[in-house]
């Protein structure tokens, strides 16, 4: 699924936007995030060291803002009717891949941000920490190593497994 919307967005905007900047709103978004970005960077051929550091900046830029604000958002937004089931859906989802994060704390949002499964990255690791009320120093800095994991493995499976194909 996330790569078939790395597909469609590189397919729209590629030749109206320059190539880094796709990457970067790649990885801005939730669900795609880095891993998306260095998929979308290998496939518009951007420079493995410049992608990497783009990608990482758009990963980490939502993070501080959904660790610090989005349970009083959702608070706020859960007074209206319409907003109300969405934010409820959303912290059931997501406190439902809470259970190793509580267990391992630091090393279980590490793994939880870092290993790229369906469901699970940056974003939902910054809202289940914030739902849980992790410290702010221990929840960003296990999000931090969690995106570098993340780009480590995205990096050899985006540009490492392409190369050898292609070289060997």
């Amino acid at each position: 699924m996330a790569e078939e919307l790395v597909n469609n967005i590189v397919d729209r905007f590629s030749g109206t936007a320059p190539e880094e900047v796709i990457v970067f709103i790649i990885s801005l978004l939730p669900i795609l995030e880095l891993r998306g970005g260095l998929i979308a960077a290998s496939l518009l051929d951007v420079n493995i060291v410049k992608a990497v550091i783009i990608c990482m900046i758009g990963n980490i830029i939502p993070i501080p803002f959904i660790l610090l604000f989005i349970t009083r958002i959702f608070e706020w937004l859960k007074n209206f009717r319409y907003s109300r089931k969405l934010v409820e859906y959303l912290e059931k989802k997501s406190m439902g891949k809470s259970e190793k994060i509580q267990k391992y704390q630091f090393w279980g949002l590490v793994l939880f941000v870092g290993i790229p499964l369906p469901g699970t990255g940056a974003w939902t690791g910054s809202l289940i920490a914030a739902l849980l009320g992790i410290d702010i120093k221990k929840s960003t800095a296990a999000i931090f190593c969690g995106i570098v994991l993340a780009m480590v493995i995205m990096t050899v499976v985006s540009y490492g497994i392409p190369y050898l194909v292609e070289h060997i």
